[in-house]
This record gives C-alpha cells, sequence and structure tokens, in this order.
C-alpha cells in the first residue's frame, strides 16, 4: 500500500515532469508512455493521414458570401429562424428556462447591453449572456430544429442564438445574419456527419459536442474573421464541447440537456472573441491524434468534414418539428395519426401498438413510465400513446406536472412496444408502426420522412400555424407582424427589432 509521504513525493515528481517538458516537449508521453495500457478500446478507424480538414473548413466558412449562396439555402435558414423565434417565446415561459434567464440577467448586465433574451419583454444583457439564455430556451421543450439525415445537431438553438446575440451587440443586419447562420451550419452539420453518431453511443449528448463549433464559426464569420483566426476558432471550439446522456440512465435530471445547447451557444461566442483577440487552438482540432473526432467518436468518417463544400449545402437538410418532443418520436406519431385517420380507432380499442425504428427508439428513448414531462418528451412510447390522447401538435399538451400521471396515457405507453428495424442505421429515423386492435385487425403504416424535413418541408402556412402557435400567449397583432418582418429579414439592416 502506497504511504501518504510516497503519493506526495509522487505528486511531486510528476509535477516537476510537467514543468520540464512544457512548452518544450509533447506532453503526451509523459502521461502516458510509449507502453502505457489503454483503458479504452483501440477505435475503429485506423489512423489517417491528415488532409487539413480542420483548416479547410475553416477556410470555407471564412470566404462565404451572401451573394452566392442559392436562393433555397437562404430560404431554408430563414425558415428556421423563424422557427427558432417562436420555440424560444414558448420556451421563455418555463420554470427552468427562468432560472437561466435569471443567471443570465445576474451576470450578464452591465455596460452597454443590447442582446436580447427573447421573451422576456425587453430585458438586455451581453452576448455571451443572450446566446446561453436563448440556446437554452431554444432546446426548452424539444421544439427546435434538427437535421434529416440526423447529424446530432440543433441549428436553430445553437447558431441562431449565437449569432443573433453578436449581431444585435455589433449592430448588424439580415443578411449578415444569414451568411452566419449558413457559414455556421456548414461546418457544424459536416462535423455531425463526421461523427457517424457515434458520440451518444459513448455517452455524450451529440448537440452539445457539435455544437460550439457550428455556433463559433457562426460568431467568427459576423467578426469577419480570416482563414487562420477561423482555424483558430475551431480550435478554441473544441475545448469547449461537452454535455453528457446520464440523464437518460438516471431518469432524471433531464433539466441539463436544456443547458447542453445554451452552453454550446455561449461557447460559440467565447471561442470566436478569443480568436479575434489572437488566443489560439490546434489547427488540427477535428481530425488530430487527440483532436474531437478520435476522442469523442468510436467510428468516425474523416472525408465528411470537407466533403461538397461549396456544391452540397446541408442546410437544405435542416428540418422543424411537429411535435414538441423527441426526434425519434415524430415519425411514429404521424404514422400512428395517419392510422387513425385512414381507420377511425379510438384509443379503448387498441389492444396493442409494436414500433419498428433505429436502435435508440428500441433503447435511449424506450421509457414507457417517465417520471417527469421532460423524459415524458424524451419517450417514444409515451409520446405515440398522448398523441392519441391529446393534440400533439401543441406543446401545451406536454407541459402539464399531470401528464406523466395520466392513467389512460400510462396504459396505453405499456402495451407499446418499441423495437430496432433490422439493418437500419441511427442515421435513418424510419418508423413502422403496427396496430394490433381489439377486434383482431392489424394495421401498419411505415413513415420515413414526417412533415417538416427537406422531403416534405412545411409551406408558409404551415410554418406560420407553427408560429402562432408557440407565440400563442403573446399579442396575436404584433406576433403576425413579427413573422411578417422575419419572412424578409435579408432586407433588414439592424436586428435590434428581434425582441419579444
Amino acid at each position: 500500500m502506497t504511504s501518504a509521504n510516497e503519493d506526495q513525493q509522487g505528486r511531486r515528481t510528476f509535477l516537476k515532469q510537467m514543468a520540464t517538458v512544457a512548452g518544450s516537449a509533447p506532453l503526451v508521453p509523459v502521461l502516458f508512455g510509449a507502453t502505457a495500457a489503454s483503458a479504452q478500446t483501440e477505435p475503429a478507424n485506423p489512423k489517417e493521414p491528415s488532409a487539413h480538414e480542420t483548416e479547410r473548413l475553416a477556410a470555407y466558412a471564412a470566404a462565404m458570401r451572401y451573394e452566392d449562396l442559392p436562393p433555397a439555402v437562404l430560404q431554408r435558414a430563414k425558415d428556421c429562424i423563424i422557427d427558432a423565434v417562436a420555440t424560444i417565446s414558448f420556451g421563455a415561459e418555463l420554470p427552468w428556462s427562468k432560472m437561466i434567464i435569471a443567471y443570465a440577467q445576474r451576470y450578464g448586465s452591465g455596460g452597454e447591453a443590447k442582446s436580447a433574451i427573447l421573451g422576456t419583454r425587453g430585458l438586455k444583457v451581453n452576448a455571451p449572456a443572450a446566446a446561453l439564455a436563448n440556446g437554452a430556451l431554444g432546446h426548452a421543450f424539444e421544439l427546435d430544429a434538427t437535421t434529416d439525415p440526423n447529424s446530432g445537431t440543433h441549428p436553430s438553438a445553437t447558431l441562431f442564438t449565437s449569432s443573433l446575440a453578436v449581431a444585435q451587440e455589433r449592430g448588424l443586419g439580415g443578411r449578415d445574419l444569414l451568411t452566419a447562420f449558413v457559414a455556421g451550419g456548414e461546418a457544424m452539420y459536416r462535423i455531425g456527419y463526421a461523427t457517424k453518431h457515434s458520440n451518444e453511443t459513448r455517452g455524450f449528448h451529440a448537440p452539445g459536442t457539435t455544437g460550439p463549433f457550428g455556433a463559433a464559426v457562426a460568431v467568427a464569420r459576423l467578426r469577419q474573421l480570416d482563414a487562420a483566426k477561423m482555424t483558430n476558432t475551431l480550435g478554441i471550439a473544441g475545448s469547449l464541447a461537452c454535455g453528457l446522456l446520464e440523464f437518460v440512465s438516471a431518469g432524471n435530471g433531464a433539466m441539463v440537456k436544456r443547458l447542453h445547447l445554451g452552453r454550446a451557444a455561449e461557447s460559440g461566442v467565447l471561442a470566436a472573441t478569443l480568436a479575434g483577440e489572437g488566443f489560439t487552438g490546434p489547427s488540427t482540432v477535428l481530425e488530430g491524434e487527440f483532436g474531437f473526432l478520435r476522442v469523442y467518436c468510436n467510428e468516425w468518417d474523416l472525408p465528411a468534414l470537407t466533403r461538397g463544400l461549396g456544391t452540397e449545402y446541408f442546410t437544405k437538410n435542416i428540418t422543424m418539428k411537429r411535435y414538441a418532443c423527441h426526434m425519434t418520436a415524430q415519425n411514429p406519431i404521424e404514422a400512428t395519426q395517419d392510422l387513425r385517420e385512414l381507420h377511425k380507432f379510438s384509443p379503448a380499442d387498441i389492444g396493442s401498438i409494436l414500433i419498428a425504428g433505429d436502435e435508440r427508439v428500441a433503447t435511449r428513448n424506450n421509457i414507457p413510465a417517465p417520471d417527469d414531462k421532460m423524459m415524458a418528451q424524451y419517450s417514444v412510447p409515451f409520446s405515440v400513446a398522448l398523441s392519441l390522447y391529446r393534440d400533439a401538435r401543441d406543446p401545451r399538451s406536454f407541459n402539464d406536472d399531470a401528464v406523466v400521471h395520466d392513467s389512460a396515457i400510462l396504459d396505453l405507453a405499456s402495451r407499446i412496444k418499441a423495437v430496432r428495424a433490422v439493418n437500419q442505421s441511427r442515421q435513418d429515423t424510419t418508423a413502422t408502426v403496427t396496430i394490433r386492435l381489439k377486434d383482431g385487425r392489424e394495421i401498419s403504416r411505415r413513415v420515413s420522412s414526417f412533415k417538416g424535413t427537406p422531403e416534405r418541408p412545411l409551406d408558409q402556412a404551415e410554418l406560420k400555424e407553427k408560429f402562432m402557435l408557440m407565440t400563442a400567449h403573446r399579442d396575436r397583432a404584433k406576433m403576425q407582424a413579427m413573422f411578417e418582418r422575419l419572412q424578409h429579414i435579408e432586407a433588414e439592416k439592424m436586428l435590434d427589432w428581434i425582441d419579444l
């Protein structure tokens, strides 16, 4: 057994070694040694030669111009921004959001604060605090946009919130905001796709790890940083990536999930601001031996980091949710609603339901009896059962502390079995719902692209319907005017009017 004295001497020796090598020799050999045994399984990918992916991604984002962006890309970005304003407005009313708002106000006020926390009727704070608050509010109730195919990102809660905070602070306009949104997104989605979603198999909440990169690039683009400083921006953001999925395993503490997106947005402001002042980060933060992909992921797709740069825009993959629950529940709910419309049954007619989907449907999001409403939104069986008793398009159907004690919903959820479809990847959110009715009939529906995905986007009337539903607690005429003005945000020279 090691004595206290030996332990103290060991620490001193370690510190002396660190002092000797700092600034003159690589730290890793000292820490681990050439023969040290690893506690981790060797990643699936062998060591690949660097193609300067981080630097190439940075150069692409730094050079992006509004005039070069295709109209369809700009429209998708605008639709996402409109959706973001509405979801933040709704999220601001929730109790966990009010805690974050109070924190941001307490520590983010002072000076000439110009950045609005949406949904607070005029509260202004400094840009980092606004990004933190709006990012958390945007993700406060499982309403914010994602992508399809799944990239493990939430563009509205990370890109829009960080960009708006800095654009308002610096007096920038709509074209600046849209360009930053697209630049940050094109970097973030590629990083997300490069992870092959394996960061979540290691226990990280993917949007908390990818979000800082996207937010950082967006803010750096607003600040007009050159390629070298954009590279440093990414390098700094890599050390700010965070977010654990333990709330799923514990079955409690899901408030922290909302914080992951707020911290991602705030981290983007921090990274780009420091890089603008000359602060540096590793130029191989994504692809390097101890970079993001190798540290956070079990497997990865390195070429995905730069695939299609300048020719393919993943902004078009942005997906707007219809229901206030996890992405994995969107297709199952739509399939269930389609079946009810076609066959005219009631919940009382149902014997059992089988849902076949991706791995998450059968494991992490398979929570028939959630402990609270936040975990209820994360549960596929519970969300599907709720959709048969309440209007799932209205987030107020989920925003009820008593919902997890609703005996009818719980009873039906207990008769819903979720399984993994054979050979279905994590990027594929297709769901097949099979309902056995008590009269002996068995009916089935397969949905791959719910309404709101790139294949079936919301039209402007449907987008407005969602916007007005999310903002129903506010003055209707003002919200209609806000929607119309956001539709033409590219014409705006200032963005201080985006304030609810």
